[in-house]
């Protein structure tokens, strides 16, 4: 989630609707500044017991930020406590419970994406050896119920955790015990967001099912694939789900910014400190009539704050960011960018995308994710048969776009081989979370800690 700065500061005041649609139009860029931001949540544990480290507990996350600081990366405090980090490789911050984030820099091609990934691994690994704390690549924690967990030092969180259980059962779940990995991507128009925007909200279902990596709860099978997917149904109806509107004529900066304002809001930042502003409208806010900021008006920074408070399967900033995926190893954090990027950057794999997926009615596109959490490649296909019946002919449609990209490495190769560890899932037909249950249910013998062992980064 967005971590506030230092350097944030107050922004022009919104006087219109012209300037929020302008604030998209602002994204757009010609095909060669095109750049790939990649995103990554990871568990924290002290290896010794298991705990999820709380942030000021000796070796926990406070020392884990402060120790990192060493490979040039620059603090993040709020309100005098050490948050988040800065640097080259974009920034490091803190999910509520402590979930470490990477934040990659706009980047031009996948193998500097993945070198980027492995430079932060190699990092926080080394820390991580000096404090007796290990990384856990998963969708959801294993193990782990919300009461054991720490809650970081944000001011936000705090807003989220009393708002959250008032719209959904949940909700707490989503932010105390998932992680993810996602990717950012650009747009060259409008015309062009709302094309990428459909086949990444169609096929996200099918990234959901290929990165399915959460079959435990509280040290039990779940009966899901990708239980982190099913929280983000009963987490807030008002602001996650596949956006029908999306595919419907017309669709573009406007209607998007009509759903935005119909979001509720979360809060308002105000001189380092959060304000409630909880189920609040930002129509409201428009008018000067917010009730915690009487006769005020929000600015730009508070529209982006609002921006991040969505939680579709493909969300809209000045950017569209790709949001179905589970959290993994180093070879997935690298393959999720390749499928998206493949798909979308080259304009013939767009439309092969588009053609695979544009006579699926909005009744079928919600019936497939739906489904997709328990059965992932299982999940019956619009129109016959299942989801894996596709799989391998989206990853072909991407390898050949990545192909058409011809962005090389220092050895010649193209960027499609970063597709492989998801066309293995494809050829075993066995998702990462089919492979832990057979882990649990063979080697383990019920054991869900040997996770630890076997899954760590």
């Amino acid at each position: 989630m967005t971590t506030k700065t230092a350097t944030d500061s107050r922004s022009p005041v919104i006087e219109s609707r012209d300037q929020l649609i302008a604030h998209f139009a602002k994204g757009e860029k010609p095909a060669e500044r095109w750049r790939i931001g990649t995103e990554h949540e990871k568990f924290v544990y002290a290896v010794g017991d298991h705990h999820a480290p709380s942030w000021d507990e000796p070796h926990g996350i406070r020392e884990l930020l402060t120790r990192l600081q060493r490979f040039g990366w620059q603090a993040v405090e709020e309100n005098g406590k050490l948050i988040a980090l800065t640097g080259a490789d974009g920034s490091v911050s803190l999910e509520p419970a402590g979930q470490f984030e990477l934040s990659g820099a706009p980047l031009e091609n996948l193998h500097e994406t993945c070198a980027e990934t492995g430079r932060h691994l190699e990092q926080v690994k080394a820390v991580g050896a000096e404090l007796g704390i290990g990384f856990l690549g998963l969708g959801m924690w294993p193990d782990k119920t919300r009461d054991a967990l720490p809650i970081m030092p944000k001011g936000r969180y705090a807003i989220m955790r009393r708002h959250m259980p008032r719209v959904g059962s949940l909700g707490l779940d989503m932010m105390l015990r998932t992680c993810t990995i996602q990717v950012n991507l650009d747009y060259a128009s409008e015309a062009d967001m709302a094309q990428k925007f459909r086949v990444g909200l169609a096929l996200q279902p099918l990234a959901t099912a290929l990165f399915a990596n959460s079959p435990f709860t509280e040290g039990k099978p779940n009966g899901y694939l990708s239980y982190r997917s099913h929280i983000w149904s009963d987490t807030d109806p008002a602001r996650t789900g596949m956006l029908p509107f999306v595919f419907e004529h017309g669709f573009g900066y406007e209607r998007y910014l009509d759903y935005m304002l119909d979001v509720p809001m979360y809060f308002v930042y105000r001189d380092g400190t959060y304000i409630d502003a909880a189920g609040l409208s930002f129509r409201d806010f428009l008018d000067g009539n917010l009730s915690v900021l009487p006769g005020e008006k929000p600015t730009l920074e508070d529209w982006n704050d609002h921006l991040s408070t969505a939680f579709p399967e493909v969300r809209l900033k000045t950017f569209l960011e790709m949001r179905g995926a589970d959290g993994g190893p180093w070879n997935r954090i690298c393959a999720l960018p390749a499928l998206w990027v493949g798909l979308l950057y080259d304009q013939g794999a767009l439309d092969a995308a588009w053609d695979l997926v544009k006579g699926w009615s909005i009744e079928d596109r919600q019936a497939l994710r739906d489904s997709v959490p328990k059965l992932a490649l299982d999940a019956p296909l619009p129109g016959g048969g299942r989801l894996r019946d596709i799989a391998a002919e989206v990853l072909d449609i991407a390898g050949a776009g990545l192909t058409a990209r011809a962005r090389l490495n220092k050895a010649g190769d193209n960027e499609s081989g970063f597709l492989d560890p998801l066309r293995e899932i494809v050829r075993t037909g066995k998702v990462p979370a089919q492979v832990l249950l057979d882990r649990y249910a063979g080697a383990w013998a019920g054991d869900v800690s040997r996770v630890y062992s076997e899954e760590s980064f």
